[in-house]
């Protein structure tokens, strides 16, 4: 073999023909009669192990997929022996198999297993092929790595295609955008590519930061009016989950509470574009504490002024969990007493033990409150000594309180 395996760079553009290229040149002499057996395993594997494929590929859509397979194969081999490639019509043809796909009516999902199984097939091949002509393994490695990296790069085209397509046959401008904000939202996130293909669609230039916000009518409005809100501002009402996403809060969240007529608006933390999900999220969340009466009801709240809250209510397994830990002295007590004295522990621990300001809280005389916090010294000893195990108490009355829920002490 005439030629020694470079590393190539591990990201760009080109990694895929990068390794093709890093491989010996005698190879493409080994594999070149092998292209067409090697094109219809593929073409088997994907009709296979894709079950919207195991029809006869017939038409213009079973041209094409025979032609891009074939095209495939063709450019890989082209590469290892450094001949003039068509990697330059990869783009133009994988995004044209993406919009035939749409056309037809084709899944996105099924596409994409289709470039997995036709990537597993490929190597299948080449492997045993390797084996048998006992290629070095560092050969096998790098060939795997490039058919891996190849079969990524053209299906991030047809994904590209088969986004545009959908895009334009969506219509208006309007439905563009929605269908835009759908996949900004999508969990798992859309990939940047898609992203940016539906975003040229849309007319809607991609920003750095993002901020989604939780919209709700409110019961006694029949029918909200639309917001009033920026251009470039991307809006859904007719939604299960209405929201708009902003990528310029400071303008569009000043005076929220006048273009919001009839809504209640929950404003998620500001993040980029590709974790548009997780703001999506917390403000729904915020919502759902609001819809509890668990923080106030307002026009507009902010998530990031109940962080703590979201905190101590994250998991009711670990709230239940902490208060047999921190609340076990508890156990053995009236009803009446545990609530009595959980409210006079965390009125002392939020006071810093101050008997007039606990009397003053609790509405009691202090001399009630010395007789309870002698209560509770005798009931937790060194525990109220401790600053870690003071915090995990109030953490978990306070979790309590905002439940509204009784803080059950160790069984």
């Amino acid at each position: 073999m005439t030629r020694t395996i470079t590393v190539p760079h591990p990201r760009g553009t080109g990694r895929a023909r990068q390794l093709w290229c890093s491989l010996p040149t005698e190879l493409a002499r080994r594999f070149r009669p092998h292209a067409d057996p090697l094109s219809r395993r593929i073409l088997e594997e994907i009709q296979r192990a894709v079950p919207e494929y195991a029809k006869p590929l017939e038409g213009e859509f079973g041209k094409m997929i025979v032609l891009a397979i074939e095209q495939a194969v063709l450019s890989c081999i082209d590469s290892i022996d450094d001949l003039p490639s068509t990697e330059d019509n990869w783009p133009k043809l994988f995004r044209e198999v993406g919009k035939r796909v749409h056309h037809d009516g084709g899944s996105l999902n099924s596409l994409q297993a289709a470039y997995r199984a036709g990537g597993r097939a490929a190597w299948r091949y080449v492997a045993e092929l390797g084996q048998a002509h006992r290629f070095p393994a560092a050969v096998l490695c790098v060939g795997a790595e490039a058919i891996f990296a190849y079969v990524e790069e053209i299906s991030s085209y047809s994904v590209e295609g088969y986004t545009l397509a959908q895009a334009m046959a969506t219509g208006t401008l309007e439905r563009r955008r929605r269908r835009l904000l759908e996949l900004l939202l999508a969990t798992p996130p859309s990939s940047p590519a898609t992203l940016d293909t539906m975003a040229k669609a849309a007319k809607w230039t991609m920003p750095e930061w993002v901020t989604v916000v939780a919209l709700d009518p409110r019961d006694e409005q029949h029918l909200a009016p639309a917001p009033q809100v920026a251009d470039d501002v991307l809006l859904d009402l007719e939604g299960t989950e209405p929201c708009l996403l902003t990528p310029n809060p400071d303008r569009d969240l000043r005076d929220l509470e006048g273009r919001l007529p009839g809504w209640r608006a929950t404003v998620g933390p500001r993040v980029r574009p590709a974790d548009a999900g997780t703001s999506s999220r917390w403000a729904r969340r915020t919502l759902d504490l609001v819809r509890q009466g668990l923080i106030g009801d307002r026009p507009v709240t902010h998530t990031a002024d109940h962080l703590a809250t979201h905190w101590l209510l994250a998991d009711r397994f670990l709230l239940d969990a902490l208060s047999a830990k921190t609340l076990g002295p508890f156990a053995g007590l009236t009803v009446k007493q545990q609530v009595r004295l959980a409210e006079t522990l965390l009125s002392w621990l939020e006071h810093n033990g101050n008997t007039p300001d606990i009397a003053q809280a609790l509405g009691v005389h202090p001399q009630t409150v010395r007789y309870r916090v002698s209560q509770l010294s005798d009931l937790f000893g060194d525990r109220l000594a401790d600053p870690a195990q003071r915090l995990e108490i109030q953490m978990t009355l306070r979790a309590h309180q905002l439940l509204g829920t009784e803080p059950p002490g160790e069984q």
